[in-house]
Parts: C-alpha cells; sequence; structure tokens
C-alpha cells in the first residue's frame, strides 16, 4: 500500500486538513465492545474554579446513576476530551 503522505504530519499540518482529506483506513472502527468495557480514569487532583453550567437533563441522570462523585466523572470525561484535542492546537 502505498502512503497517502510524504512525510509524517506534524499536529497541527494535521489539524489544517480537512477532515475528508486525512486517511483514517488503517484506524479501527470502535464497536460497541469498546464502549462497554470502556471506563472513567480520574484524573489526579486539580485545582478545581466552581461554575454554573447548564447540561442536557438525561446526561446528569445518567452520570448521577453512577453513585457519588458525578461531578468529578464528568470532569474527567471532559479532561479526556481537552487532552485529546489539545495537541492539535499547537
Amino acid at each position: 500500500m502505498k502512503p497517502k503522505y510524504q512525510k509524517e504530519l506534524t499536529p497541527k499540518e494535521l489539524a489544517a486538513l480537512p477532515d475528508e482529506a486525512i486517511d483514517t483506513s488503517d484506524i479501527p472502527e470502535l464497536g460497541a465492545a469498546f464502549w462497554e468495557n470502556a471506563r472513567v480514569v480520574m484524573p489526579e487532583e486539580r485545582g478545581k474554579t466552581q461554575i454554573t453550567a447548564k447540561f442536557d437533563a438525561d446526561m446528569v441522570t445518567w452520570f448521577k446513576r453512577q453513585g457519588r462523585g458525578y461531578q468529578g466523572r464528568m470532569n474527567a470525561v471532559l479532561r479526556s476530551f481537552y487532552e485529546s484535542q489539545r495537541d492539535f492546537e499547537r
């Protein structure tokens, strides 16, 4: 298989590409089994800032059903997304 890119792209170069130009053919699809086994990994304690935020009611209900610490789990999910995206901002 011929490589689509002549050189490895930097995160900034990759972020600048339109979605349809990115070769994702070597990335397997995430099926239901992935999400069945996925677990939230809580980050180390950091300084917190209290805010007022609005979330969809079903999302809050879902996190609350998992027990105490639901706000921390919501934060962990947001942090995971943030960390996956911040490399593309450089």
